[in-house]
């Protein structure tokens, strides 16, 4: 490491014996939850619903991983499917430049395969209209139907690098069937990214009308499921440089 990667990592292992911080952290995450304010953020004109902490840890993953093939349940309005595809146009850009190729826009060999069991008409055609569009498969469908999973399985062979993001309904089981089915097509080194593990973390009356809350909910899965998978590991460190994450324990690295 250089010198000033080491500094990063000192100070990154000190933050969790830093209570006042890890409080501060906390605290903004309720405010800013009731607020809704990860609804004021767009990617390239489409709204990502994600808070911008998170999405410097994402860019961070794909540049350090490039992966080919990016794998999100959970399209909404599809701003981090856009997100996702421009930051894998950017690897492709990088790439010709270091080869000394002319990149041709028209064939990108990097992909997203977005998933969600209701794309509305509008968001579809506005996802469809985009610059990144070409990069784009959505999928419609439950993230947990077989047919669906065999789909992406599929689509997935051939694929080096495989990055994969769970954000869809967010109770216990269903993030749990979602990792049994994605988990094992993240390659090692790679990452499997569970949002919204916060929710374990929150009052339970701020969820009066979702089928999720606390103890029931992205992280009490995450949990579960690494009970019996050693290959994946909670990355810490992720947590302890945001501070204010939607994902708590919920970055999870293939280390075997």
């Amino acid at each position: 490491m250089t010198e000033f990667e080491q500094a990063v990592r000192a100070r990154l292992q000190a933050v969790e014996h830093n209570d006042g911080l890890m409080a501060a952290g906390q605290a903004c995450m309720q405010a800013t939850i009731l607020s809704m304010s990860s609804y004021n953020f767009f990617w390239q004109g489409r709204p990502i619903i994600q808070y911008p902490q998170d999405m410097m840890a994402m860019q961070e993953l794909i540049w350090r991983i490039k992966p080919d093939l990016i794998i999100e349940t959970g399209i909404a309005h599809g701003g981090s499917l856009i997100f996702s595809a421009s930051m894998l146009a950017l690897l492709e850009y990088c790439d010709a430049v270091e080869q000394g190729k002319t990149l041709d826009p028209t064939r990108p060999q990097r992909q997203v395969i977005g998933l969600d069991i209701d794309i509305r008409a509008h968001n579809r055609a506005a996802i469809e209209a985009h610059p990144m569009a070409s990069r784009i498969q959505m999928i419609q469908g439950s993230s947990i139907a077989p047919e669906i999973i065999e789909q992406v399985r599929a689509a997935a062979q051939g694929h080096e690098r495989i990055l994969v993001c769970l954000d869809s309904n967010h109770t216990h089981d269903h993030v749990l069937a979602e990792l049994e089915a994605y988990a094992p097509l993240v390659t090692p080194g790679s990452y499997c990214v569970v949002f919204d593990t916060i929710i374990e973390d929150l009052p339970a009356d701020l969820f009066p009308d979702r089928p999720w809350g606390p103890g029931d909910n992205p992280k009490t899965a995450v949990h579960e499921y690494l009970k019996t998978h050693p290959e994946f590991e909670i990355d810490k460190q992720i947590d302890h440089k945001l501070l204010i994450s939607v994902a708590p324990d919920g970055y999870l690295r293939r280390v075997g």
